[in-house]
């Protein structure tokens, strides 16, 4: 969790400016907020990725509100980050890994709270490293005085990765 306050505080101080349009992809990835939310994107998958191993899942886990809202498609819905973690911890920890299709990310202001997050991610196995499922995502990031949380998570339109 230290570690999460200090990237958080560095990140914090840059200035949150309105998303370019959506069509000028480059411009986008050069706002603070676009870096800021990118970084913490990369921070919380790191940890997802990683957490077969001690005190990962708990560093996690410091990523989410305690009454995070999380919708899956295909394994439905949980109302807690008790209860979500506890998910993680049964099917993810030790069997696969996430990673950001590149150049899929897009953020978006919410004004007087924080971001929204899209993107696109796959799920890769660690036994075959085979990556064989892919789907969208959409995250909700408040912005705090001590830094950023994650308030709602959706990911849908899972599907074989061809």
């Amino acid at each position: 969790m230290k570690r999460l306050t200090c990237l958080v505080a560095a990140l914090a101080c840059a200035p949150v400016m309105a998303a370019p349009a959506a069509s000028s992809e480059q411009a986008a990835d050069a706002t603070p907020l676009f870096g800021t939310i990118s970084a913490l994107d990369t921070a919380v998958f790191d940890a997802f990725n990683h957490c077969s191993i001690p005190g990962r899942l708990g560093e996690h886990a410091g990523y989410f509100a305690p009454d995070v809202e999380f919708y899956h498609d295909t394994g439905g819905v949980t109302w807690s980050r008790q209860e979500m973690l506890a998910n993680t911890e049964k099917h993810v920890c030790g069997n696969f890994r996430r990673e950001l299709v590149p150049g899929s990310l897009k953020v978006f202001p919410i004004k007087g709270f924080g971001a929204i997050e899209q993107g696109t991610h796959r799920f890769c196995q660690f036994d075959t490293g085979r990556c064989d499922g892919i789907a969208d995502f959409t995250i909700v990031w408040r912005q705090l005085d001590g830094g950023w949380q994650i308030t709602r998570v959706l990911s849908y339109g899972h599907q074989p990765n061809r």
